[in-house]
């Protein structure tokens, strides 16, 4: 009897330590993130669960069609809806399977450090998922803020319509990064379409 509670409380902690371990890896692409924003002048960003959703539908879709492109579910716009922020972008990418490497990228990329930076965000969406093959893993990165909660109730502001930046590259070359109003049709070109070998880079 006294081997099955020594087993059974040995179990227990070997849970409890997997499920810690589990949680300091899914909050850390978000302290990785607020590290390179605070050094750069903005503020610290958590992760949400609806902004993680999005991420996730969004890496869920490209993996299954194996195409890096924002539009895979639709307008941006329409996807970050559901979150209720005043601001949003978004980064995606395949290449690597560890968040380091892929931020990394986003870091050394002018238009995704730009999304990465962008002001007034307080929350953060990261999912990867792979493609049948398990060959490729693509990356979906929701940044996003200036939520009424965020905003100060005794300085209210006129109300403007909630940008979203948007940026694609092709290949070595960055595309200027674009800014589409909620609401607005999404600019005219095609998808981005990546095909390096290792590395894809989409934003």
């Amino acid at each position: 009897m006294a081997m099955l509670r020594l087993i059974g409380a040995t179990l227990v902690a070997a849970f409890m330590a997997l499920s810690s371990q589990a949680l300091a890896q899914d909050s850390a692409p978000a302290e990785q993130i607020s590290a390179f924003r605070l050094k750069h002048g903005e503020g610290r960003v958590t992760r949400d669960a609806t902004l993680d959703r999005i991420a996730m539908e969004q890496a869920r879709a490209m993996a299954e069609k194996d195409d890096l492109s924002h539009e895979v579910l639709g307008p941006f716009t329409r996807r970050v809806a559901p979150s209720k922020a005043g601001r949003a972008a978004e980064n995606i990418a395949y290449g690597y399977d560890n968040f380091d490497k892929t931020l990394g990228q986003w870091i050394n990329s002018s238009g995704h450090r730009k999304n990465l930076l962008l002001p007034k965000a307080t929350k953060v969406g990261i999912a990867s998922a792979r493609t049948a093959s398990g060959k490729r893993t693509y990356w979906a990165m929701v940044i996003a803020g200036d939520y009424d909660t965020d905003k100060p109730k005794a300085a209210p502001k006129s109300k403007g319509k909630p940008a979203v930046a948007q940026a694609k590259s092709e290949s070595k070359t960055e595309a200027k990064p674009q800014t589409t109003r909620w609401g607005a049709k999404p600019p005219a070109g095609k998808d981005c379409h990546l095909n390096i070998k290792l590395i894809g880079l989409c934003i």
